[in-house]
């Protein structure tokens, strides 16, 4: 293994970081490398890759689309593939609205602007005064470009553009797991805190539902959600759900919101959307919020003017149209997949180097019993080398571990991997 002369890598310190591996290949859960060896692909690729590699139905329709339209400029045209996947999550989602965008950040970008912009044009147009601040909870990551680092945890990742950042609300974030018995105070004081921040005219709350993924997989209460959103509506501010990583099933259901019994007004997606396939992100908007940007004032004051080269591109379409056909003709894939992961993790749970074990939908984590946990503690990295020893990816969140695998990973598969942590967790 070595370091390309020309490739920069994300989120790595070339300086400490092992050199990366070199796939060749894939196929369901597995990666091949070009030394031969077969890695489980534990996380998904980084939460994306739905399925798993090389799933032949997802790529017959990139290729068919291929032959049809591979690209045409979304400003002037549409085109079947697009709007067979919007009238779908539409319906599936009670967001009647889809703005297409490139990835997860930019989906989460979109949200803030349509939120913001609403009401700038409800002052505009003298239905009220512009709401100004935007509440996001302590831990959060939405992404990586400059709205999407604001509304995130200020931390070791947005610190050096903290002087372009701009100013947020925070509430605390009460994450919970197994045999957690404070977690009924913790979200009492959270809502009090919340209270406290609406008193100010709000004009969004952002949220992952259930579960913060790069936060440390952590995870809280449907009760606690359901009563944010209680008073996120008494205020009259809009909500706004975070699914780049918990939707298409990760959470057990098709949707975390729904799981969580949430009716958000703005709604996030990418990472699965297309299965892993291709970039794409979108951001699904109620009917009243499109509504806010219409208007016949010649200088086009209302316009939502915001837009991305490959907006609806037919290829990513395509690929997200038949992920979702798999999602729906085999729902007991994600449905089911918690109880799969339950038994392992009990049985991990008693080792005592695990600590905080917890599960929502096909999503299994635990913090390692550390001294000062933090991102760069090397425990989880020391983790990940001793399970790749064994044919098995991980990339702790510091020393958060977590399994995310593709719905098509195998009993055996999941054996291996929670064995190999077992035993890496017993030489740590």
């Amino acid at each position: 293994m070595s370091w390309h002369p020309n490739l920069w890598h994300p989120f790595t310190q070339v300086a400490s970081a092992d050199p990366p591996l070199r796939a060749v290949g894939g196929q369901g859960a597995l990666l091949e490398l070009d030394d031969g060896r077969l890695l489980i692909d534990a996380i998904s690729s980084w939460w994306v890759t739905l399925h798993g590699h090389g799933e032949p139905t997802i790529a017959a329709a990139i290729a068919s689309q291929a032959h049809q339209l591979e690209q045409v400029i979304f400003a002037n045209f549409s085109h079947p593939a697009a709007e067979t996947l919007a009238s779908q999550l539409a319906a599936l989602s009670g967001l009647e609205r889809l703005f297409f965008s490139d990835n997860g950040s930019t989906a989460v970008e979109v949200a803030l602007k349509i939120a913001w912009q609403w009401w700038h044009n409800r002052s505009e147009g003298g239905e009220g005064p512009a709401r100004q601040q935007l509440i996001a909870f302590e831990g959060a990551y939405h992404g990586d470009t400059v709205g999407a680092m604001s509304v995130g945890e200020r931390s070791l990742f947005s610190a050096p553009f903290e002087p372009l950042l701009f100013g947020v609300a925070r509430c605390p974030w009460p994450a919970t797991w197994w045999g957690d018995d404070t977690v009924e105070e913790r979200e009492r004081q959270a809502l009090s805190h919340l209270d406290q921040l609406l008193e100010v005219p709000t004009a969004a709350v952002i949220l992952e539902p259930l579960v913060q993924g790069a936060g440390g997989m952590a995870m809280v209460r449907p009760e606690f959600l359901q009563a944010v959103q209680a008073r996120v509506r008494a205020a009259g501010a809009l909500l706004i759900a975070d699914e780049v990583m918990v939707g298409f099933g990760r959470s057990g259901s098709l949707f975390a919101s729904t799981r969580a019994g949430l009716q958000p007004d703005l709604m996030a997606l990418s990472k699965g959307l297309t299965g892993g396939f291709l970039p794409m992100g979108v951001t699904l908007a109620s009917e009243r919020l499109f509504q806010g940007f219409i208007d016949s004032d010649p200088g086009y004051a209302r316009t939502f003017f915001h837009g991305h080269s490959f907006t609806a591109n037919p290829l990513g379409c395509a690929a997200a149209n038949a992920s979702l056909a798999l999602l729906q003709a085999a729902p007991e894939r994600y449905q089911g997949f918690a109880a799969r992961h339950q038994l392992h993790l009990e049985r991990l749970a008693a080792h005592p180097r695990v600590h905080r074990p917890r599960l929502c939908g096909s999503i299994a984590a635990f913090d390692l019993a550390v001294e000062k946990p933090g991102y760069l503690h090397p425990a989880g990295r020391e983790l990940q080398r001793r399970v790749l020893a064994e044919g098995v990816f991980l990339r702790p969140l510091g020393p958060v571990v977590y399994l995310l695998p593709p719905l098509c990973l195998s009993d055996d598969q999941l054996e291996r991997c929670y064995s190999a942590i077992r035993r890496a967790l017993d030489d740590l």
